[in-house]
């Protein structure tokens, strides 16, 4: 907050103060010379118009934050293509976000054009290199609205769900006006929008955007007094109809199997409300959950949250870890008949807003493995087509959905991409409290530069242009509609000389495999023989 003050004066006070004290000490050195006072004045004049103009207009964030001096940013960055790379974005090894990504997603949520001449700026040869396979006959392009996927369809209330999403994101990490226009957008392009664990906060009933309320292990906003799960305040929240599907999160993919606590001194009044935790104590979200102890309780309790809230769409998010834990919850699935309506697989290269280094480079299986691992155990028991599946993680451009679709995701949940639209410039001070755009603070002067009309059409338009480029990439497969994306259909470089599918690098389940008998396969078979539904543990 003391930043944004002191750049607001340097803007508006101090830099047009500098600029008379230099006039007047000219004015000494050259004693009747007064056309010395006449370009400095006009300086000082044209600085405090730049200024104001600045902090009215709603197109740049950080020009809200930073009149005047914000513009060097944008000067440099003009400068294509070396002055931005280093001034902005780093060397190729210390680029926190890849740059054509972070470019296509600016380019679609303005509404720029996001096309770009010269050809492709990777090199086609070098190990990793991905591709999907064109077809010489493509078909013609769908529409927005057909890209949807049903959720809970044997339930009361079932969901069609976009194949993208905003991805969940609490307020508390984001600010206020930043969970607006996040709502606002998913309102006006027809997706839902993920509330993170932090609770159900007024911000993200204020536009009417479909929800999906995150249930942590604090059970913000229907927690006990003592930190329990309390069935009748989870009822009478989830009964709110734009809330339309719930889910439980067993781990996130930033910092899996770590709990998170937000200090007393940072409780405020509108937070203890939203949460549900008392002023003057820490607000903790345990590493586990108190409810449930075994992957029969765990499925008990996603039918009781579909039962409280009156048969919508009930499922976990998860980033995947031990193997034999999630093949434990699928012969829990077996032994009950319970089955979640979805899961989100939530990749470990999920951002977050603060993490223990060691958890964000170290723990966790990436979105790709987990991903494919958790949609062929559910072939091999039997239940996929009961359950539908979520991908999260570094999800931001129409390839990397395809990609995800193509091993087994029904849809995508974006964080990174919708962050970006809203302002983000990635500045990494989302744990200090101090964002340069508003967009992950507190501070209501640093907030005030999101304006959420601005930033909710910007929301909307990455989301339709997004999926527009899906489409485009489905018809030039020759495909009718992206559930046909197949691991065959995506290449990768394994070596200089050697180029595999991603049907060669991940075993495929046959339907029912597992549960006929799992010894045949090498990468399932050991963590089925490991697994048991009465323990997370493994048993053998």
């Amino acid at each position: 907050m003391l930043s944004t003050v002191f750049t607001l004066r340097f803007a508006l006070i101090t830099w047009p103060a500098i600029l008379i004290a230099v006039s007047a000490a000219l004015m000494a050195v050259f004693p009747g010379q007064i056309w010395w006072l006449l370009p400095f004045a006009a300086l000082c004049a044209l600085s405090v118009l730049v200024g104001i103009h600045d902090l009215r207009q709603t197109r740049h964030a950080v020009l809200r934050n930073y009149p005047v001096a914000a513009h060097l940013r944008f000067l440099l960055e003009s400068i294509r293509p070396e002055m931005r790379q280093y001034f902005f974005e780093g060397d190729k090894d210390g680029t926190p976000f890849p740059r054509d990504k972070r470019a296509i997603v600016y380019q679609r949520a303005k509404r720029d054009l996001d096309k770009r001449p010269f050809g492709t700026q990777y090199d086609v040869y070098e190990e990793q290199y991905e591709w999907l396979h064109h077809s010489i006959a493509p078909k013609p392009a769908l529409t927005h609205d057909a890209l949807r996927t049903t959720v809970g369809a044997g339930t009361a209330q079932p969901y069609s769900a976009s194949l993208l999403n905003i991805s969940a994101m609490s307020y508390g990490s984001l600010s206020a006006n930043a969970i607006r226009a996040l709502n606002k957008g998913a309102k006006m392009g027809g997706f839902f929008h993920d509330t993170g664990e932090g609770g159900v906060s007024p911000y993200h009933q204020e536009h009417g955007g479909d929800l999906v309320w995150e249930l942590g292990s604090g059970y913000f906003s229907a927690r006990t007094a003592d930190g329990r799960f309390d069935p009748a305040k989870f009822a009478d929240v989830a009964a709110d109809p734009q809330i339309r599907m719930v889910e439980l999160k067993l781990s996130q993919g930033a910092k899996p199997g770590h709990g998170g606590v937000l200090p007393a001194a940072k409780v405020t009044a509108e937070i203890s409300r939203i949460r549900g935790v008392p002023m003057g104590q820490d607000c903790i979200s345990p590493a586990h959950h108190s409810v449930f102890s075994t992957p029969t309780g765990l499925l008990e309790f996603i039918a009781q949250m579909r039962e409280l809230s009156g048969g919508k769409p009930a499922g976990f998010k998860l980033c995947i870890g031990h193997p034999w834990e999630f093949m434990a919850i699928c012969k829990a699935m077996l032994a009950t008949g319970i089955t979640p309506d979805f899961i989100v697989v939530d990749g470990k290269e999920g951002g977050t807003g603060a993490a223990p280094l060691e958890f964000m480079d170290h723990v966790g299986m990436p979105l790709r493995d987990g991903l494919s691992f958790v949609h062929n155990a559910l072939v091999g028991i039997g239940v996929r087509d009961r359950v539908r599946i979520g991908a999260s993680g570094k999800i931001t451009s129409a390839f990397d959905m395809a990609r995800v679709l193509a091993l087994g995701a029904d849809w995508c949940n974006a964080a990174r991409g919708f962050m970006f639209a809203v302002g983000c410039i990635q500045a990494q001070s989302c744990h200090t409290g101090q964002c340069p755009t508003g967009v992950a603070t507190q501070d209501p002067l640093r907030q005030r530069a999101i304006h959420v009309p601005d930033k909710a059409e910007r929301v909307a338009s990455f989301h339709r242009n997004t999926l527009h480029a899906l489409a485009e990439l489905v018809a030039a497969a020759g495909l009718s509609h992206p559930s046909e994306l197949k691991p065959h259909h995506f290449l990768r470089r394994a070596s200089s000389d050697k180029v595999i599918s991603l049907a060669d690098q991940y075993e495929q389940l046959a339907p029912g495999q597992l549960s006929d008998g799992a010894a045949s396969s090498p990468r399932f078979g050991p963590a089925w023989a490991l697994a048991s539904a009465d323990t997370f543990a493994r048993v053998g």
